[in-house]
């Protein structure tokens, strides 16, 4: 999509510091972090959220997951755990409507989060 800004992201339009990237994925720093280890885990094919994923997303979702694996381990945030969160819908918290995934740590983590 010519206006969301994580596509643009995707397609190296606008700048962002990756620290992983594939075929079907990017990671990169989010410039607004909210904790030590902040980033931003999205595909590249242009998914609004959560609630437009169908049945042939299921690979690329485990690819998703186990990428973040590797990313935990690069930010060595692994052994001492991490979150991972996904909002879907703006009254949950979207404010970019293309999937997402963040992966936080660094800090200790409260609970409930929001």
């Amino acid at each position: 999509m010519s206006d969301c800004i994580f596509c643009k992201i995707a397609m190296q339009e606008i700048p962002a510091k990756v620290v992983y990237e594939d075929e079907h994925i990017l990671a990169f720093h989010d410039i607004q972090p909210a904790a030590p280890s902040h980033v931003l885990v999205i595909p590249k094919e242009h998914i609004p959220s959560m609630a437009q994923l169908e049945e042939h997303h299921k690979v690329l979702i485990g690819h998703i997951h186990l990428a973040i694996q590797d990313i935990a381990v690069k930010l060595g945030i692994h052994e001492t755990g991490y979150r991972i969160v996904n909002n879907c819908g703006d009254q949950c918290g979207q404010t970019v409507h293309h999937l997402h995934f963040h992966l936080l740590g660094g800090r200790h983590m409260q609970w409930p989060p929001g």
